[in-house]
């Protein structure tokens, strides 16, 4: 059985749900958006942090906090962000670090706001 979570995240257009719980694991996908579901201006410093901060939202929401996050999955659109989120990712998670992997990909989001 699964149950979505409710957030204050934008309400998404497309059928989505921002946190799932499905056999107590908690299942969730962020993108750097505001309340308005506006990807936020200010580059890869600031969509990191609104990721993280979305993130760490929902967790919160679902009772819990990112000291309990195990897996991460980050995607980036070049390279050369990852030193960037790197820097940032460490003011959000302290050790031990949750088990992490980083794909550098070209990602339409706003097939998923749409």
């Amino acid at each position: 059985m699964k149950q979505a979570i409710k957030t204050d995240l934008y309400a998404s257009k497309a059928p989505l749900e921002w946190a799932v719980v499905g056999n107590g694991t908690l299942y969730t996908a962020q993108i750097p958006i505001d309340a308005q579901g506006q990807v936020v201006a200010g580059g890869i410093e600031a969509q990191t942090r609104q990721t993280l901060d979305n993130l760490r939202h929902t967790l919160e929401a679902a009772g819990s906090s990112l000291d309990a996050v195990t897996q991460v999955l980050i995607y980036v659109t070049d390279r050369s962000y990852l030193a960037t989120v790197n820097r940032l990712y460490g003011d959000y998670f302290q050790p031990p670090y949750p088990n992490r992997a980083a794909v550098v990909v070209e990602l339409v989001v706003y097939a998923c706001l749409s």
